[in-house]
């Protein structure tokens, strides 16, 4: 097994803060997550996760007008230039300070960044022939009182507009205009939030944060401002042309002549370029704000947009309302409040008929379509933390349930969330999917364990114990006939019956909160293993002999339990770091695995011990088995998630699921700016008023922070990792969100019984000669993902029986595999059917094969499906028209035919 798994994509998260972009053809949406960006398109329902990662939160971005590259800047001023492309940072700059705004220009050869009060210009890379450095300063503009908060571009890339919070918007240049100087528009109430071109011309709109919109003309047109340059070649001219005036017979100096000319020239020039200097008057002022009723008197507009060409104007407010208006008549469209937060960006498509607003508050991004006023994507984070996760058994599925009481459901194909259910009132602290995935169930502090029907979206059973407890984890047994529950202050687990949904057992015996428990997989078992904080692990017969239980005890406390897939193991992860392995049948140890150092010291800033010491301290809280059982994957209180190989006791490899700083315990020192010679700067308590105010100190022994009147700083953390049932994926439930990691696809050299003389070259001539089993093997020995395709699709409908009969039953297993995999992209759906039908009816394949042919197939199954009925509905309607358009026709030829009525006065009057 091959452990080349790379990151794909992230869940549970879909917008942290910053800025949105949509691309050039108005189907997709860029949004940033955290130190990551993500790109949901929304024309074919899926989201991808760029395959970059900063040291910091982003919080601009800008993308190109041609849609190639995104400059992406993060909270201090680290800047990525990123291909579209190829999915890579090519190019790296500091602005060593946060920048509130980004712009790139209309013709695509500059950015402009707002950072304090200056305005910087970058040549973008590429564009300039014989560039060296990667981002040339070409301007900067300082002159600014306030910060700059917003920069704004005219059509041609000729002039800039910024904003700043001194409430004054400043015109500047880049080239050089002989009717141009810098001018400032004043009179504006607030700091600026937007500023907006109209389409082809200098005249402008700025909005203010309390909802000013003020409308300003142009002394100018574009195309009338006059560059030096022009104005240069047009004295030349005229001076060339007036050199055949000179009269050189009366003895006249011809240079003294020249210079007299131009002197002249120059100040019918002025006076001329006097009267056409670029100037501005208010036309209008409107007041956005009485639209919208705020009993409070605090109002802000926090973010707003404009399309030049539908001409319509979005603004967002702090309450969560946004206004859409027409410009033309300054009328309102629509008025929609869609969140109690406040809407932290808004943005149109380039078609103006889309809207995607993010609201940081609650992590949502919705893109509404508002002429018919529906919405075309609609998702929401979980409010706080993920606590924990769970597969659906074909692994198409992730169920998460998080400190927020919600519990989601994600498409792991997709990356969209499709249902969420808010029942729980509390942290849901364990899911799980019944084995024939018709329903799900979760398990609550809030004292509840509630199962949610798959089918129609609803919480159809309530499981409650007899005295209020709070449910610490939560499992069903391979029928998916019984449930158990364990308590977390009780100290206790809870046996249900799914079909009659009363308590069937109470399981007493544990002296500590009961953390984990998980059914054993094989069908028709009951057994049930538990582990507690009183350092034991106890087996249960759960149904038959609920009394009679096997302990185990342990030399820590337990932290997480997990089955081996066959049943026959299992494996506990205990506070001193250690994974203890112990057969159910003896229950005996048969392996243990430490693996505190590979966890990683993460120190805090306001760690008060070293790195070190900190290390004692850490351990695995959640551990799960490879789909093989050969393997296991663990993750706790760090920023690393370890595999490990069970038989050899090694660890395979560590995967660092995030290198950002914006999360405390990132680094395992502190940095050294942060020392002063009072000690660490983080250990120094600031207040802002005597009350309390902004805390920045934690309390002792808080982890969590308190979101509402301390500095919060989340602390990484791994609170649940699973494997899919396929294999070919796992999930972890982290700070950042659910981090999905997927196997490469790409090229790795890993051969399998490779011979001397196997090569690609023999490979396609063996297959030239029609030995189809021969070849075949031998792609399969290169282990090449590409060549073992050609051979296979190389090899005649006719022959397949034949080629699978003649093919030993070790090879038999991988090219299943294969195929398996193989069918979620292939568009030769029925040859792969072939293939399958054939090679399941010669050998039965491990379960893990099959759950990923019937994922696959099923992926197919409804996008064809889709496709058919589209056909199906669209042929209908034409053969619809068809009958309609024949009866007119009839009726037309039986209209021709008819006898012609004359009318008798008619006649009498002709």
């Amino acid at each position: 097994m091959r452990f080349n798994y790379k990151f794909s994509n992230v869940l549970g998260t879909v917008y942290r803060e910053g800025n949105l972009t949509f691309t050039p053809d108005g189907n997709s949406v860029i949004s940033p997550v955290g130190n990551r960006i993500s790109k949901f398109d929304l024309k074919n329902n899926t989201s991808f996760t760029l395959p970059v990662e900063s040291s910091h939160n982003y919080e601009q971005i800008a993308l190109s007008p041609d849609g190639n590259l995104l400059f992406a800047v993060n909270e201090v001023g680290e800047a990525d230039l990123i291909s579209l492309v190829s999915n890579r940072v090519i190019h790296k700059y500091r602005f060593n300070e946060r920048v509130l705004h980004l712009k790139f220009s209309p013709d695509g050869k500059h950015i402009a960044a707002c950072k304090l009060n200056k305005i910087f210009i970058l040549q973008t890379p590429g564009h300039f022939i014989g560039q060296f450095n990667q981002f040339a300063l070409e301007r900067v503009f300082s002159d600014i009182l306030g910060d700059t908060t917003y920069v704004a571009w005219t059509d041609d890339s000729s002039i800039l507009a910024v904003g700043s919070k001194d409430a004054t918007v400043r015109l500047y240049t880049i080239g050089n205009y002989s009717n141009f100087r810098p001018y400032s528009l004043t009179g504006h109430p607030d700091t600026i939030v937007g500023i907006f071109f109209e389409e082809n011309s200098l005249d402008l709109m700025v909005v203010a944060r309390n909802g000013h919109l003020s409308v300003w003309q142009c002394s100018l047109s574009l195309n009338q401002l006059t560059s030096v340059e022009s104005t240069n070649n047009k004295r030349l001219k005229i001076n060339d042309d007036e050199e055949d005036e000179i009269d050189l017979s009366k003895g006249e100096d011809r240079e003294r002549y020249i210079t007299k000319k131009e002197e002249e020239y120059n100040k019918k020039q002025k006076l001329l370029d006097s009267k056409k200097f670029l100037s501005y008057h208010k036309l209008s002022t409107h007041y956005l704000n009485d639209y919208i009723k705020d009993e409070h008197n605090n109002l802000k507009m926090t973010t707003a947009d404009y399309h030049k060409k539908v001409k319509i104007l979005v603004t967002g407010f702090s309450n969560g309302s946004f206004l859409i208006f027409e410009t033309v008549g300054k009328t309102l469209i629509h008025s929609l409040n869609i969140s109690d937060t406040s809407i932290s960006t808004i943005v149109l498509n380039n078609a103006g008929d889309w809207i995607a607003i993010g609201c940081k508050g609650h992590g949502q991004l919705l893109v509404w379509e508002w002429q018919s006023e529906t919405y075309v994507m609609k998702q929401q984070a979980h409010g706080s933390e993920v606590s924990c996760l769970t597969y659906s058994p074909d692994s198409v599925y992730i169920a998460t349930g998080g400190e927020d009481g919600k519990v989601k459901l994600w498409n792991n194909q997709s990356g969209f969330c499709f249902v969420t259910f808010l029942e729980h009132t509390s942290t849901v602290t364990g899911v799980a999917f019944a084995p024939n995935k018709k329903f799900i169930v979760s398990a609550s502090l809030d004292g509840t364990v509630r199962a949610f029907d798959l089918t129609r979206y609803r919480n159809f059973k309530t499981f409650v114990s007899p005295r209020p407890v709070q449910f610490s984890c939560v499992s069903i047994d391979s029928t998916g006939e019984f449930i158990a529950a364990g308590g977390q202050d009780v100290f206790e687990a809870y046996l249900w019956s799914m079909k009659i949904g009363k308590l069937l057992e109470v399981l007493s015996g544990h002296e500590g909160p009961i953390v984990s428990l998980a059914f054993s997989p094989i069908i028709s078992s009951t057994t049930l293993v538990t582990t507690s904080w009183d350092k034991t692990l106890r087996i249960w017969n759960a149904v038959e002999t609920a009394s009679d239980h096997e302990t185990i005890q342990l030399f820590a406390d337990g932290l997480c339990v997990a089955f081996r897939p066959d049943g026959k193991e299992v494996v506990v992860a205990t506070l001193d770091g250690q994974l203890l392995f112990f057969d159910v049948r003896t229950s005996t140890q048969v392996a243990s695995i430490e693996g505190r150092n590979d966890l990683g010291s993460g120190r805090k800033d306001t760690d008060l011990i070293t790195a070190k010491k900190n290390l004692q301290s850490k351990a695995f809280k959640s551990v799960c088995y490879s789909a093989d059982g050969q393997f296991v994957i663990a993750g706790g209180q760090s920023k690393n998630v370890c595999i490990y190989n069970i038989a050899e006791g090694i660890l395979l490899k560590k995967f660092e699921i995030t290198q950002n700083q914006s999360f405390d315990a990132v680094l395992d020192v502190v940095n050294r700016r942060k020392m002063t010679e009072f000690g660490n700067i983080d250990l120094i308590e600031e207040r802002e008023t005597r009350e309390g105010g902004n805390v920045k100190l934690k309390l002792p022994g808080v982890h969590k922070g308190d979101l509402a009147a301390r500095t919060f700083k989340p602390e990484v953390n791994v609170f649940d990792v699973k494997f899919s049932p396929t294999g070919l994926s796992w999930s972890a439930a982290t700070t950042e969100g659910v981090l999905v990691y997927s196997l490469n696809n790409g090229f790795i050299f890993d051969p399998f019984l490779l011979e001397l003389g196997i090569t690609t070259k023999t490979t396609r001539d063996t297959l030239l000669k029609k030995e189809y089993a021969s070849a075949l093997m031998m792609a399969l020995r290169l282990n090449e993902s590409n060549l073992i395709t050609e051979i296979l699709e190389s090899i005649p409908t006719k022959d397949i029986e034949l080629t699978v009969i003649s093919l030993p039953k070790m090879y038999i297993e991988k090219i299943t595999k294969h195929i398996a995999i193989l069918l979620g992209s292939t568009i030769h759906i029925e040859f792969y059917v072939q293939w399958i039908m054939f090679l399941l009816n010669s050998h039965q394949p491990h379960q893990t094969i099959i759950l990923t042919l019937y994922k696959n197939l099923s992926k197919k199954f409804m996008d064809l499906s889709k496709v058919c009925d589209y056909n199906k509905y669209t042929l209908a309607v034409i053969k619809r028209l068809a009958n309609l358009q024949t009866n007119e026709a009839k009726e037309e030829v039986k209209t021709e035919n008819e006898p012609m009525e004359i009318d008798e006065n008619q006649v009498i009057s002709i």
